[in-house]
């Protein structure tokens, strides 16, 4: 329930600043009329990506024995290779966030034809995306914690980052958004390389990958570190925990967090617009 609220709580907070500054954007510019064809835009989105979730979840649920585990891998390494996109994208296109929604907004209203459309238009695909990838990302935290617990998790996540989104935007709440991206970026570093050691463990045991050490250590005897506890669940949600590893997963987890932590690291600032919110995205 914890990954999942935590994942919801990033990909939920920067879907909540896109809708809130186009919201914004077209209450500043005299364009309340559009209100309506933004929010039937916003909604169409959510809807396909709450659709296409529970389509692939179903999906998956009706595989068994090796066909499931390749299609968890399958979807770990999905998941895992758009995360590290994301992370990346975010900080180099987060400054220019607000500019590039409003002239998306601005290029929808000055379009010919049907202005309306244009709009729902924009708005379904400036949403789609981040739905898209918080969808991808919780089904992957299914494939080890309870449907219910990722449902649960994922949907107060939605809601605190919305609330958070309409206080930085609407509200002009002051929040430390540099911290917020920084801390949020490493999580999602530590998280994706879960993933990958996850798929690993998953090829595996499919024989379609081998094992040159198996066990590196055995702490199956510590109750609450095992996958059948609540803390051992949330440990191989969140990170990737297995408490009797191969040196493949464990190879593949410290390679891709020193890797791209160091990549991350290195390309200086992490991903916000400036030290507040107020200051990066009210006009």
């Amino acid at each position: 329930m914890l990954a999942s609220f935590l994942i919801m709580l990033r990909e939920g907070f920067e879907a909540a600043l896109v809708i809130a500054i186009l919201y914004s954007y077209l209450r500043r510019t005299g364009r309340a009329e559009l209100l309506g064809p933004l929010w039937a835009g916003i909604g169409a989105a959510f809807v396909v990506v709450l659709a296409l979730g529970v389509a692939v979840h179903l999906g998956m649920d009706e595989l068994v024995g090796v066909a499931r585990q390749r299609a968890f891998a399958a979807t770990m390494l999905l998941a895992a290779g758009v995360l590290t996109w994301m992370i990346f994208w975010m900080r180099k296109h987060s400054r220019a966030m607000k500019g590039e929604l409003e002239g998306s907004m601005d290029h929808a209203i000055d379009a010919r034809g049907n202005v309306k459309v244009a709009v729902v238009a924009a708005a379904f695909l400036a949403v789609l995306r981040e739905g898209f990838e918080a969808t991808l990302f919780l089904i992957a935290t299914a494939t080890q914690e309870s449907g219910e617990n990722v449902l649960v998790g994922g949907i107060v996540g939605l809601v605190v980052a919305g609330v958070l989104g309409w206080m930085v935007v609407v509200g002009g709440k002051r929040l430390p958004m540099k911290q917020f991206f920084a801390v949020t970026a490493w999580v999602l570093v530590i998280f994706a390389a879960g993933l990958l050691a996850r798929a690993v463990m998953f090829l595996q045991s499919t024989g379609d990958l081998g094992i040159v050490l198996n066990n590196v250590y055995d702490l199956t005897a510590v109750h609450w570190l095992t996958q059948d506890s609540e803390v051992g669940r949330f440990l191989a949600a969140m990170f990737g925990w297995d408490p009797r590893p191969s040196i493949e997963q464990v190879l593949v987890w410290v390679g891709y967090v020193g890797v791209v932590g160091w990549l991350f690291q290195r390309g200086g600032r992490a991903p916000a617009t400036t030290g507040t919110a107020k200051a990066s995205i009210r006009a």
